[in-house]
């Protein structure tokens, strides 16, 4: 048997998507969720969640408000949001792939935030990869990069030894939300997504791709639990996105 193979540690998944879900629903989940993986005498499986957000600023623990330009693009009005993530100012919105992590790093968790963060960018660079863009760090600024244009957000928060949030990349959101705030307190650096590179791809296979980098990157095997022990996803509807002409 392959040495390597043989040191390699699985670790379950649990993998869940929904559809449109408010930004603060999403985040009222993920701080239920940490709190049960807190609290659980036995260690429980690390959760992945897919989404989209309707329309939203949010504003991380080192961002400004004054980075808002305007809070109306296009005659629609976007709602700011502050939370409690690491990192600045960003968007959020249809056609944006969002992908919370909950990863429970005790008992080393301070000493491997750093490590983390490194690890989710290399999940997106890796789905990029399979698509033919290469994408890269900015070892000065947190998220993925295509050349000068950040294509992926990155924001982390660590509580009780648990990490959430996570990472949003840009399949093809509407680029001229951005206009209106400063991203990432970054005047001078544009933001891009595959449809603005000529990448065309749906949701479904995109997600398929992030999937399979973050068990290539983090050594996860998804698992299907009972349905008792499945958390409560934050469904909304089912349908249309939310309007953004």
């Amino acid at each position: 048997m392959d040495s390597c193979q043989e040191k390699r540690i699985v670790r379950p998944l649990l993998w869940l998507r929904s559809a449109w879900v408010p930004y603060a629903t999403a985040l009222r989940w993920q701080k239920q969720q940490v709190e049960s993986m807190w609290q659980s005498r036995e260690k429980q499986p690390d959760r992945l969640l897919f989404l989209e957000h309707p329309s939203v600023y949010t504003v991380g623990r080192s961002g400004r408000l004054q980075d808002v330009l305007r809070r109306e693009v296009g005659g629609i009005s976007v709602p700011v949001v502050m939370t409690d993530r690491g990192g600045q100012l960003t968007y959020h919105g249809p056609g944006q792939l969002v992908a919370y992590l909950l990863r429970d790093l005790r008992p080393h968790a301070l000493a491997a935030v750093r490590q983390h963060v490194y690890l989710l960018e290399e999940v997106v660079i890796r789905c990029l990869a399979q698509l033919d863009v290469s994408a890269q760090r900015d070892e000065r600024h947190p998220g993925v990069w295509v050349g000068p244009a950040k294509i992926a957000a990155l924001g982390v928060r660590i509580r009780q030894g648990i990490t959430y949030h996570g990472v949003a990349l840009n399949r093809d959101p509407a680029l001229r939300y951005y206009e209106g705030i400063v991203p990432c307190g970054l005047p001078d650096r544009p933001v891009t997504s595959l449809a603005a590179l000529g990448v065309a791809v749906a949701r479904e296979p995109l997600e398929a791709l992030l999937l399979q980098a973050f068990c290539d990157v983090f050594q996860y095997e998804v698992v299907d639990l009972p349905l008792k022990n499945v958390p409560t996803l934050p469904l909304s509807a089912e349908s249309d996105p939310p309007c953004t002409p």
